[in-house]
């Protein structure tokens, strides 16, 4: 049986090239044709496996949000202190820093998705609501287990963590004389900033159990993500 008669393999295969001409061309000007022509498959295909082009690209973006948060359990559940907000926001930001593609596909760059983001709203506005849910548990447990603050409610420490989260890569592109443009420096800076806001000082590092119950919150998170990229699939 050859690669591409194996549908997962297939797949993927369509996802990598939806994925590059989305990034390289945008949202408006990618055709399924042309998707189909750069996996090297016939276009009958493609719609083998997706209805629609919305249901194509909305795929793409669930599986760059599925490869971050499985990043961020797999790191979790090596090293307990990565369950801390400070720590688990450098990491993702290093990862990112090491992948372009993903990161504009996972922070939603509007000059690539165009249209596609408004009509992405119903399914992408139901993962942020979940996520929005499990980042609560999530410090829900972290304050049970002392490791947070407690001059601030959870939401606005969530609110906290939010803007940094959505908006250090705007602040990455600002020059700063302080903060050179070494990645791992600015995930450092950005590391300090959360730990002095959000984390108890002197607080020890997550205990094994408390990383693995958060660890399971964003494995939640996963099934989400999968469930709505199956219903996308035909």
């Amino acid at each position: 049986m050859s690669t591409l008669s194996r549908p997962a393999e297939r797949i993927d295969r369509v996802l990598d090239a939806a994925t590059d001409l989305l990034v390289r061309w945008g949202y408006q000007r990618v055709t399924i044709e042309e998707v189909a022509r750069h996996a090297g498959i016939g276009k009958g295909t493609v719609y083998l496996h997706f209805r629609t082009k919305e249901a194509l690209f909305l795929t793409v973006l669930l599986r760059a949000h599925h490869g971050v948060v499985a990043g961020m359990i797999d790191r979790i559940r090596a090293d307990p202190a990565e369950a801390l907000p400070s720590r688990m926001l450098r990491s993702v930001f290093l990862a990112l820093a090491e992948d372009p593609v993903v990161r504009r596909l996972y922070l939603g760059d509007s000059e690539i998705l165009g249209r596609l983001a408004h009509e992405a709203a119903d399914t992408l506005g139901e993962l942020a609501q979940r996520r929005a849910e499990i980042g609560r548990a999530w410090f829900g447990l972290l304050r049970d287990a002392g490791l947070l603050r407690t001059d601030l409610d959870v939401s606005a420490q969530l609110y906290l963590l939010s803007a940094v989260n959505n908006g250090f890569y705007f602040v990455e592109s600002l020059p700063s004389p302080t903060t050179p443009g070494d990645p791992a420096r600015r995930a450092d800076v950005l590391r300090h900033a959360l730990a002095a806001s959000l984390e108890a000082p002197g607080a020890p590092a997550p205990g094994a159990a408390t990383a693995e119950a958060v660890a399971e919150l964003f494995a939640s998170l996963i099934e989400h993500i999968d469930d709505e990229w199956q219903r996308r699939l035909r």
